[in-house]
């Protein structure tokens, strides 16, 4: 991941992690979220079943804030982003979720690596899958 033109966050194998937040967030909910991603087995084992988790491969996690995933495009042809959280309600929602990220994935080995919120980034990704998954609560 790139912001202007620099080097600000880089994995190898892991997750991409698109993340938005709603005021309705809590800090029950960023911490189920935080324990549902370190222990997703998606990753094929011997037998080519999903069954290891990041831990397990030595995965990371590059977390990317993207307000826009609260887009709605129901009415209209603009999207409205009026069920996003704010960015002063947001950016401590974004900052918590990371924290709890690096402090459960630190004892198995999972690093995680983050852009800078709000930012224009460029984001680089080899999906070796094709696995995408959308983990709400």
């Amino acid at each position: 991941m790139r912001i202007g033109g620099k080097s600000v966050g880089k994995i190898g194998m892991g997750f991409v992690v698109l993340v938005g937040f709603a005021p309705t967030d809590t800090a029950d909910s960023l911490a189920w979220m935080a324990d549902k991603l370190l222990g997703l087995r998606v990753f094929g084992d011997a037998e080519g079943k999903m069954n290891l988790a990041l831990s397990d491969v030595g995965g990371g996690v590059l977390v990317v804030s993207q307000f826009t995933l609260y887009g709605d495009v129901k009415k209209g042809r603009r999207p409205s982003f009026v069920d996003a959280a704010p960015p002063e309600l947001a950016v401590p929602l974004y900052e918590r979720f990371v924290a709890l990220l690096r402090e459960r994935g630190a004892g198995s080995g999972v690093r995680v690596e983050t852009g800078e919120f709000g930012a224009m980034m460029e984001v680089d990704l080899v999906n070796d899958g094709p696995v995408t998954l959308i983990l709400e609560r």
